[in-house]
């Protein structure tokens, strides 16, 4: 019997029927033949219980897997160093990396137009933008006269390009070239922000994490954090999981999870992204990095103290 099969059996008893599945050893996780989660079959059929079973089985079973076998930062900084020795290439309407993965995209530009109006709400705003890639929310940026714009990049083909378009003659942008854990001092020193925004590619998720924790260090009571208390705003590129929706889900959740623990709320607006479901917009890329009609783009801010 496949998965979806045995987790729809009783539709009043469906989520007790899921975690029956999912207690026999089934990961959260598993794909069948046709690349599709268990997931996928319990929302096309109704069943949300069971859905939202298998993105809670999801998230214990990532914080599990993370006290039992922490994340190896020099797997992710040799991954990083990989990427950053590997040219990269402008192509029309695309950048990609030397094994053609996409690294940013123009199907991308409705949406950094929206984190770049969350991170920048008001002219005048310090804001920093960590990963320049084809300058989209940058440029997005520029249009909303903030204050003071502080770019992060560590690829020297993308830093050269940004200085042969000009980006460094703009009177308002500094830009740090290098990568964000070597430069976090002086990211320090030109802030603090009224916005940040981070859209990193070659890291992984314990990155995003260690990112988090620098800007939302609080340990120093006679430093402002780098996320400006209490009304910064924070945004990144919520490709979390971006192949499957379950997965998106289980890691919309993790990461929610880990910013409360850092006094951190986040609210997610759902932004259609249909356009990644027409097989042009891929051509010519090894794999699609975002297979979701609907992307979930976070507002994060500082808790507000009791």
């Amino acid at each position: 019997m496949k998965l979806a099969e045995q987790l729809c059996i009783l539709r009043p008893q469906v989520a007790m029927s899921t975690q029956f599945v999912l207690e026999s050893g089934i990961p959260w996780n598993a794909l069948d033949v046709g690349n599709y989660t268990a997931g996928d079959y319990a929302e096309a059929s109704g069943h949300d219980a069971a859905y939202d079973e298998l993105v809670q089985a999801g998230v214990r079973a990532e914080m599990l897997l993370r006290l039992v076998n922490p994340s190896d930062s020099t797997d992710s900084k040799a991954a990083n160093e990989d990427y950053l020795s590997q040219p990269v290439e402008y192509t029309g309407d695309t950048l990609v990396d030397a094994e053609k993965n996409g690294v940013m995209m123009n199907w991308e530009a409705p949406l950094m137009e929206l984190h770049a109006k969350t991170i920048c709400p008001t002219p005048g705003a310090t804001v920093l933008n960590v990963g320049f890639g084809m300058g989209i929310i940058d440029s997005a940026l520029q249009e909303l006269s903030p204050g003071k714009h502080v770019i992060v990049e560590a690829h020297p083909d993308v830093y050269n390009h940004m200085k042969d378009n000009g980006w460094h003659e703009k009177p308002n942008v500094h830009i740090l070239f290098g990568r964000w854990q070597d430069k976090l001092d002086e990211i320090r020193s030109l802030g603090p922000y009224d916005g940040i925004f981070f859209d990193t590619f070659g890291e992984f998720y314990k990155d995003l994490d260690d990112f988090h924790r620098a800007i939302f260090d609080t340990n120093n009571v006679n430093q402002q954090p780098v996320l400006r208390k209490p009304d910064g705003i924070y945004s990144f590129f919520n490709g979390l999981g971006g192949d499957h929706k379950l997965f998106h889900d289980v890691y919309c959740n993790v990461v929610c999870s880990d910013l409360q623990n850092l006094g951190i709320s986040t609210e997610f607006s759902q932004v259609a992204s249909d356009i990644v479901m027409d097989e042009e917009t891929w051509k010519g890329i090894k794999r699609p990095y975002w297979m979701i009609k609907k992307y979930n783009l976070p507002t994060c801010r500082w808790m507000k103290d009791d």
